[in-house]
């Protein structure tokens, strides 16, 4: 008698279901100026997207978006500088804990550029750099159809992956990926051109997952303060185009990427970054060296081509290669100043007050492999 009531009481205690926190959130940011910043999240659960954000972890303010995603993007003002914002995320019952982002600074601005995640290697020293915006030079991830299955290019999962493999990377710092071929490749690419595309040429993981400015296989975004403007561009296995294994949106004198970007350049700031993931020396020798013609109207052009460290000098123009893996082979640029087979990202940083963008690539480790400082050039 004793046992059945025991029993009978379990079924009547009511039972208290906690909803999962939140984890996999991500900073971008999809306009041209540092005023706003994307929030993006994904739930287990179809929901709303709401944000709570402020200076001041005791008075946040909220905005709201209704509807029922898992994926979610909502944009917040930025109106303060040289601060530190407080933020988290809900979705129905789950929400995420309080986390907290840099505003934009107005003396020092430090960008990482990192290329080539596929191996996700530890970042403990890129994270010491304490970025104020995190780029990339193109292959954020290993491929779309080993996690996803073949033929599935708006399957998001892997990118999930990336971002929960960093979760304090991520909801720290603006993230500005560029795209490489390696995360539009929807299946197997095999020894010969098969009789269907292997790349999504329109990145439509991608584009979901990430938040940009424009078109988001291309994008730009300016930093006023510093006189800088970063540059994304598509380049990648340019050697492939016109073939099922097109990676790449056009690029010849006719394409909208080189009329867009022809035009941007015109009026470029004092510093300049153009960044993409095909070789700089193929790059530069493209429609008869016109390419090039239009990023020596820019400061630097930065890569993640191969899986090694790099910088060369032509023209006046300074050529970065990078890459979180270096253990590939090494294909030297024709103008190669700096060469080492090392893994490596880009710390960019701007200081307003000398007019001045020092480039140093590090490895892994933290050691400063190479080290050049540019001055802003009189906007043209």
């Amino acid at each position: 008698m004793r046992l059945s009531a025991f029993l009978l009481s379990l079924f009547l205690v009511p039972l208290t279901v906690t909803a999962a926190d939140i984890e996999r959130i991500w900073l971008t940011c999809n306009n041209h100026r540092p005023d706003r910043i994307v929030v993006n999240w994904y739930s287990d659960q179809p929901g709303d997207s709401v944000v709570y954000f402020g200076t001041s972890p005791d008075s946040l303010q909220t905005i709201s978006q209704p509807g029922n995603a898992r994926l979610h993007h909502v944009e917040i003002p930025l109106p303060q500088r040289d601060t530190v914002y407080h933020y988290s995320v809900q979705t129905g019952t789950q929400k995420s804990p309080l986390a907290t982002f840099k505003a934009f600074p107005t003396d020092v601005l430090r960008i990482a550029v990192a290329a080539d995640w596929q191996s996700q290697p530890d970042l403990s020293q890129l994270q010491k750099d304490d970025a104020h915006l995190l780029l990339t030079a193109g292959d954020n991830i290993r491929n779309l159809w080993q996690t996803c299955g073949p033929g599935k290019p708006e399957c998001i999962e892997p990118y999930l992956q990336l971002i929960g493999k960093y979760p304090q990377l991520f909801r720290s710092t603006p993230f500005m990926p560029v795209l490489g071929n390696h995360d539009r490749e929807a299946h197997p690419r095999g020894q010969q051109p098969p009789a269907h595309a292997v790349y999504d040429v329109e990145a439509t993981a991608f584009r979901r997952v990430f938040a940009l400015p424009g078109e988001e296989w291309k994008w730009h975004f300016d930093l006023p303060d510093f006189d800088l403007r970063l540059i994304a561009l598509d380049f990648n296995h340019t050697s492939d185009f016109g073939t099922t294994w097109q990676t790449c949106h056009p690029f010849g004198h006719d394409s909208e990427q080189y009329r867009w970007y022809e035009q941007l350049t015109q009026t470029n700031p004092g510093l300049t970054v153009t960044l993409y993931n095909e070789s700089n020396a193929t790059m530069r020798g493209k429609l008869k060296g016109d390419w090039h013609k239009l990023f020596q109207r820019g400061t630097l052009c930065v890569t993640g081509f191969g899986y090694f460290a790099e910088r060369a000098e032509v023209d006046g123009l300074t050529c970065y290669n990078t890459s979180l893996s270096g253990t590939g082979t090494k294909y030297p640029d024709p103008h190669s100043k700096f060469l080492a087979g090392q893994d490596s990202y880009l710390l960019l940083t701007c200081d307003r007050a000398a007019g001045t963008m020092t480039a140093e690539l590090k490895n892994l480790k933290g050691d400063v492999l190479d080290r050049q400082t540019f001055s802003a050039a009189k906007s043209q």
